[in-house]
């Protein structure tokens, strides 16, 4: 069997596989041979060295072979942790193995098993007697006479790869499985995706050289070098198909809205501030978009408070203003308006935007709808001029249907195939990481004329990192904070300072001003359990913070669980004045907007990554006020000491972005997961001329040769390769 193993040859037809191991590969999506080939090691080892019971010495890491017997279960008298126990032989002596938490291992190995033990060897204080703890611990079918054979002859390594685990399935098992998989050849049938002369150019190692330098290197910078192919080979894939969607939009029919700068330049003066020099470019680059007869694919990168809205209100007020093309009469009609859709990630988000263009359209009086799961609602009211209404679903619908409606905002619904515009022109999607490239596509794409599109972000994000997921998009920076506004003064707080924290928030709420306070946690975690036993929870805080630190002042609480309208309710007390202090989860961290509020606590910031203490400061960062943010961490680790005190200093969140990639590395960065980008890619974002040179080589490719006619292989790849950040 062995010799007709396949790229989709299934594990289990590879090894014999036992019931926990058969879970952990599902677990892990481990399912054919392929996948286990691009099962990369999470680091590597220095080889342990392969002993005979007799010569172990107390503090080696060694590795030893035998046969296992004894093997029980108990649980500690105290904890009532549970524990595995065995004793290994050899020809040499024995030796007694204790596994903690692990009680299954009892149950896996059979009185007698041969085994291959791997740890370090410990030693008890009060008879100097010798033990494993917790070794790694695999089946053998029979015990080695020497060191095991290498892929490469008498060269062998002294590195060992070591695999991320999962209960049931060790790092060794995954070794010897690829060793197994790799001597049947099979590297020899797999095709490599990238083409042999970008790997060159760029001093990259084919597909088969890379397998065996990343699973069984030979030195340190074999593995180096193949780990860099294969971040390349998936940056380079996910810019190819962002430049071949780039390439089918630029040949799309668009619009053309064509406004003058004077009309433009009249309406912003009707905003109760001046716009900064990145707003007025960035809204003169879309305005240059929208003439170009082809649909606009632009992200609008801008800090907390540096005044996206504003540049999106602009661009959707020329819209409005512009009339649809008669094609009949082969003119501009006389009458009705080209559309706009606005989505928003929350519900929250879409009530607070609505609000924002009505302030925005009132003197104009443009029509406004909303529509969310919740229900809709339409500016002007028929009775109130001035005031929105509640409306039916259907009813705003049928408006937007039929032109009635200049702009609609959202949430997912927009999406919904209920959802039809009479000439929707201009789609803009707020924090544009919270929806997938399908999703925006979907939306676009049920139009025969397609809509331009604005992304916005306030989301933190390195520049290598939006070169790569938005390669699609062009790129527009707002770097500087609109006129008055004041740089928060950040403190990590030490537990003796609290007292002094709720006098400062005191001082600034007896002279009218609000608060925010951040919990991780919604309720308690249960006594019962080990885990997050110090992190607060929103509804103990709040109970405390208004029972025993503020009884006079009102203290509300909003989470992710709480129904819309309690979420509504909850969000208009407070932006009313009539709540003080607002309790919350990370749920309040995007876009949420209480000009008012001055202060922040973040409770157990280490919990937070940095991007998201980021966005959480920045919900004081709405007026001219003062703004205050006090950070509470229970930790002393150094790195998470490092990290916080990088939020402390950092002056805007483009630096933080950076920071966060360089320092914490790449699976640790806000978003590795949410981006759909491997640990090894997201490392690769490190290096801007790798990503640089994949944006090139792709772009060229699609340029000259959009179907891949002359790149088959590449095609094949690009239609079947999983790319989750597609979802």
């Amino acid at each position: 069997m062995t010799n007709q193993i396949k790229p989709d040859t299934p594990i289990e037809k590879i090894s014999r596989l036992n019931p926990f191991q058969k879970k952990a590969l599902i677990k892990m999506k481990l399912k054919s041979a392929r996948d286990l080939l691009h099962y990369f090691p999470a680091r590597y080892g220095e080889a342990g060295l392969i002993k005979t019971i007799e010569y172990l010495i107390a503090g080696e890491q060694v590795i030893v072979f035998g046969k296992i017997s004894k093997l029980k279960t108990s649980k500690t008298y105290r904890t009532r942790v549970a524990i595995s126990s065995a004793e290994l032989e050899d020809a040499t002596g024995k030796i007694k193995i204790v596994w903690f938490n692990q009680p299954y291992i009892a149950k896996m190995y059979a009185e007698g098993s041969l085994v291959r033990l791997e740890g370090r060897v410990s030693q008890k204080k009060s008879n100097q007697e010798s033990y494993f703890s917790n070794p790694k611990i695999e089946k053998v079918k029979e015990l080695p006479e020497g060191t095991s054979e290498s892929l490469f002859g008498d060269n062998r390594s002294n590195l060992t790869p070591v695999y991320r685990e999962s209960r049931g399935l060790t790092s060794n098992w995954i070794y010897h499985t690829l060793q197994k998989i790799i001597k049947t050849g099979l590297l020899e049938k797999i095709e490599d995706p990238v083409p042999s002369k970008i790997l060159k150019k760029y001093n990259l190692p084919p597909l088969k050289t890379a397998l065996i330098w990343v699973h069984f290197p030979r030195k340190k910078e074999d593995a180096e070098v193949a780990r860099k192919r294969f971040a390349f080979e998936e940056i380079f894939f996910i810019q190819l198909d962002r430049q071949r969607e780039k390439y089918i939009t630029q040949k799309e029919k668009a619009f053309v809205i064509s406004k003058s700068n004077k009309e433009i330049v009249q309406f912003t003066k009707t905003f109760p501030f001046l716009m900064t020099r990145a707003q007025k470019n960035s809204v003169e680059v879309i305005l240059e978009d929208f003439k170009k007869g082809y649909p606009m694919s632009r992200l609008l990168e801008g800090d907390v408070g540096s005044g996206k809205t504003a540049v999106a209100v602009t661009a959707a007020y020329a819209v409005a203003m512009s009339r649809p093309f008669d094609s009949n009469q082969g003119r501009l009609q006389t009458y009705g308006s080209l559309q706009t859709a606005y989505m928003a990630p929350t519900e929250i988000l879409a009530n607070q935007h609505f609000e924002s263009f009505i302030e925005y359209f009132a003197k104009y009086k443009i029509s406004v709808g909303l529509i969310t799961s919740s229900g809709a609602k339409k500016f002007p009211s028929k009775s109130d001029r001035n005031n929105w209404t509640n409306i039916s679903k259907s009813q705003l619908l049928k408006w937007v249907a039929n032109g009635e409606i200049p702009i609609l905002i959202g949430t997912h619904s927009l999406i919904q195939k209920t959802v039809k515009f009479q000439n929707l022109a201009f789609i803009i999607i707020d924090e544009q990481h919270r929806f997938g490239v399908k999703q925006r596509m979907q939306l676009r794409r049920k139009h025969d004329i397609a809509p331009h599109l604005l992304s916005m972000t306030a989301t933190p994000i390195p520049r290598t990192l939006a070169l790569t997921l938005f390669g699609d998009l062009d790129l527009s920076l707002l770097d500087e904070l609109p006129a008055g506004r004041q740089l928060p003064e950040t403190k990590i707080v030490l537990p003796h300072e609290r007292e002094a924290v709720y006098k400062k928030i005191r001082e600034e709420l007896e002279t009218g001003r609000q608060a925010f306070v951040i919990c991780p946690r919604i309720n308690d975690p249960d006594p019962d359990k080990e885990t997050a036993i110090n992190a607060r929870s929103v509804k103990s805080e709040a109970e405390r913070l208004q029972k025993e630190i503020f009884p006079d002042f009102k203290v509300r609480t909003v989470t992710g669980k709480l129904k819309p309208k309690e979420k509504e309710e909850v969000m208009n007390n407070f932006k009313d004045g009539k709540t003080h202090i607002l309790v919350a989860t990370s749920v309040v961290e995007v876009g949420v907007n209480i000009p008012n509020a001055t202060v922040i606590i973040i409770e157990n910031a280490e919990r937070f990554g940095l991007a998201q203490l980021h966005q959480l400061r920045g919900r004081i960062l709405r007026s001219s006020h003062k703004p205050y943010c006090f950070v509470f961490a229970n930790t002393k680790s150094p790195k998470t000491i490092t990290r916080l005190k990088s939020f402390v200093n950092a002056k805007n969140g483009f630096e933080l972005a950076e920071k966060d990639l360089q320092q914490r590395g790449a699976g640790d960065l806000a978003g590795a997961k949410q981006w759909g980008i491997s640990d090894l890619a997201m490392e690769a974002l490190k290096n801007i001329k790798m990503v640089e040179a994949a944006r090139t080589e792709t772009s060229n490719i699609i340029s000259q040769d959009f179907e891949l006619k002359k790149y088959p292989q590449l095609a094949k790849n690009l239609s079947t390769k999983s790319l989750t950040h597609m979802e």
